[in-house]
């Protein structure tokens, strides 16, 4: 079979959970090899994500890392055995991968949690908003490139538009929502669309206020998504090249704790849907 030049981040993400198995079985991958009747430059393509993994081989590969958490091999199976071609796809090769790395591990999450202090959420964005925020990078992007991630953005709201909804939980700075990114205009139709999706039940809007003393975490910007298993959450953080994907347990358990230290010192849904009211009518 042909090695994959590009994988996806699920696919590494796959890739890794292996690995740390096998680490913790105390194994080689020259060990691992023998125990499986494959040659070590297989276990090495797999760990890098560069070959995929079937069923039988996952499972067999689990029994010899005495992995006796079922949950998380059945997790494992789901995603090496995932066939699914989203939306995304037809993006590819027109905008850089972590775009599509991000639908897709959106699509497949359990639950998503973020919070912004500078910009309005990404599924939250207006198509007004959402351009005026790709419109403004230095260098500038070609009209053409612009519009490609604006497309993007906008049919990443998916997830909370389907037929059963990702439960979606957005805290927010006033500071975001005070920011205008173009005209007047564009910040009502905004914060409009935000006061709108934060009626609906499986999406809940918390505004940090200016006035709160204290508040520090400014620079805790994230969006954590939630896997099928706690272990397989991922948060996604923005970096000088693109989104960064962190997925190490250590790494995890800082950023739920420092997202529900944000989350505790935020307004309740209805002060923050008033708040965001207020905010609209001085516009």
């Amino acid at each position: 079979m042909a090695l994959r030049r590009e994988p996806t981040a699920r696919q590494l993400r796959l890739a890794a959970e292996l690995r740390r198995l096998r680490d913790a079985a105390g194994l080689t991958a020259r060990e691992a090899a023998t125990l499986l009747g494959v040659s070590p430059v297989q276990i090495s393509h797999i760990e890098s994500g560069l070959a995929g993994v079937s069923e039988s081989r996952l499972r067999s590969l689990a029994a010899h890392y005495a992995c006796t958490d079922r949950q998380l091999v059945e997790a494992l199976v789901a995603m090496a055995t995932d066939r699914t071609r989203g939306w995304w796809e037809e993006f590819r090769g027109l905008l850089p991968t972590p775009f599509l790395d991000l639908a897709e591990l959106e699509h497949h999450a359990t639950f998503l949690r973020e919070a912004q202090f500078l910009y309005v959420p990404g599924p939250l964005q207006t198509e007004d908003y959402a351009r005026a925020v790709y419109a403004y990078r230095v260098p500038e992007l070609p009209e053409h490139e612009v519009e490609l991630r604006v497309r993007h953005r906008m049919r990443r709201k998916v997830i909370l538009e389907r037929p059963t909804p990702t439960p979606y939980e957005a805290v927010v700075h006033e500071a975001a929502l005070r920011i205008m990114v173009s005209d007047r205009a564009t910040s009502r139709a905004q914060l409009a669309r935000v006061l709108e999706l934060s009626e609906a039940e499986h999406v809940t809007v918390r505004v940090v206020p200016f006035d709160l003393e204290g508040f520090a975490g400014a620079g805790s910007a994230m969006t954590y998504v939630g896997g099928a298993l706690p272990k397989l959450d991922t948060v996604v953080r923005d970096g000088p090249h693109g989104a960064a994907f962190i997925d190490s347990e250590a790494q995890l358990g800082a950023f739920r704790t420092l997202f529900h230290k944000v989350e505790d010192v935020s307004l309740d849904p209805k002060r923050s849907r008033d708040l965001i009211h207020r905010l609209a009518k001085e516009l």
